[in-house]
């Protein structure tokens, strides 16, 4: 378990550069935080590190957001806000993005996880007091 303190956008890409490289171990990436955490803009600073130039911001309206990698292949970003039950989650085909050769970064995680593996790496977002973010990643398990 890893915990950065970040205090600009521009101190997120060494953290998405060390969350790239936990990708061989799992393709799945839980995001968990508040509204307004910054889960989107890690996200998004994820995708451009990932060698992805053209962005689409955040899925809430279109639940997923595809994305072609140079380097990693095909990414899926999730944003599951706008959805109340596991069975909405099934309709949106979430068991075939999570078997299949392609990395997932999931906004909201907590609506779907026992569908998640033992493997997904958890990326907690917390808004501190002085507005700055504390960002934790964790990549052993659920707990």
């Amino acid at each position: 378990m890893k915990t950065y303190s970040v205090t600009s956008v521009d101190s997120l890409k060494p953290i998405a550069v060390e969350l790239l490289a936990l990708f061989p171990e799992s393709h799945i990436v839980a995001l968990e935080g508040q509204m307004g955490a910054g889960k989107t803009t890690f996200v998004q600073q994820v995708l451009k590190s990932m060698g992805i130039e053209e962005l689409d911001g955040s899925p809430t309206y279109s639940l997923i957001n595809q994305y072609e990698s140079p380097f990693y292949g095909t990414v899926y970003h999730l944003d599951l806000y706008r959805l109340n039950s596991l069975e909405e989650i099934f309709d949106i085909g979430i068991e075939e993005l999570l078997y299949q050769k392609c990395i997932c970064l999931i906004e909201w995680p907590e609506k779907m996880i026992e569908l998640l593996p033992d493997n997904t790496i958890w990326v907690y977002l917390r808004v501190e007091d002085d507005l700055s973010r504390t960002i934790t990643i964790k990549n052993d398990n659920k707990s």
